[in-house]
């Protein structure tokens, strides 16, 4: 559905020129301007003790999640590239409540593990009482893979291991598998999901990831204003593709209408005064 990055173009062309037609169009559409420029934004990153490369993979990093969750049908609560040492992160992407729940010390992976692993059923026993938490697992999963995907998806460099992602997918995987090799079989299988997921949303992503660069923080309804803005604009200029494609169509059948209405012998003849 979308364009990818071409391997003759690159990501760093890729995202210049996708950098360019954010900060002129969907900044906008945001309703803000930077809150980050020039000079400003390197000193952002020297007081985050970052470099450019690093704020550009976190950010593709958690853009991969959000647009991720958004492509499972999951409502995202925001996004950030800020650091947050009580949570020991470098980004974070969160989803409706996940807020509240932290606040009360019930926010990670290993909570949801230890409520539900009780009732998981042992082996013989019914399953199906149960299928919305093996959905659910499969889901989660895949989105805590996606930021790794985007990184492998957009950016030349081999992505950073994802320790925190891993141990919370680990963590959910260990409710529906019964050994290590196979949660590392399952993990491996949500990495490539997540790439499946995100490949046809390279430019999607990559947007997404230029405005969180320049506004640092989103919330959900902001996201959502992205991808539609990013959407859209790849609508129209499919409709202008297909016009400009449709007059050629036009012209062509109209040269061939006059070459088969007046072929070229018959034009000469009518030169000479012998056809009527």
């Amino acid at each position: 559905m979308s364009e990818q990055v071409s391997a003759e173009e690159g990501p760093a062309t890729f995202l210049a020129k996708t950098e360019a037609v954010v900060e002129i169009g969907l900044v906008a559409d945001l309703g803000g301007g930077l809150d980050v420029e020039g000079d400003d934004y390197d000193r952002l990153l020297a007081t985050l003790g970052r470099t450019f490369d690093e704020d550009e993979r976190i950010a593709i990093h958690e853009a991969g999640h959000a647009v991720c969750a958004r492509r499972l049908g999951h409502e995202v609560g925001g996004v950030t590239v800020n650091p947050d040492q009580d949570r020991g992160s470098e980004g974070l992407c969160w989803g409706l409540g996940h807020t509240e729940a932290f606040a009360e010390g019930c926010g990670d992976a290993s909570d949801v593990r230890d409520v539900l692993g009780a009732i998981m059923p042992h082996a013989g026993e019914d399953r199906r009482p149960v299928a919305d938490v093996f959905g659910s697992v499969h889901n989660q999963c895949i989105e805590f893979m996606a930021g790794r995907a985007a990184e492998r998806m957009l950016l030349d460099r081999e992505p950073a291991v994802p320790t925190d992602d891993l141990r919370q997918a680990r963590e959910l995987a260990s409710l529906i598998c019964t050994s290590d090799e196979a949660i590392d079989a399952f993990i491996t299988y949500c990495d490539l999901a997540a790439r499946d997921l995100l490949m046809p949303y390279g430019d999607v992503v990559m947007a997404l990831s230029v405005v969180l660069r320049i506004k640092r923080t989103l919330d959900g309804a902001e996201i959502d204003q992205t991808i539609r803005g990013v959407e859209a604009r790849k609508a129209l200029a499919v409709e202008h593709r297909r016009r400009a494609d449709w007059h050629k169509c036009e012209l062509a059948a109209s040269r061939f209408r006059a070459e088969c209405k007046y072929p070229d012998g018959a034009i000469a003849a009518s030169s000479h005064g012998q056809v009527p």
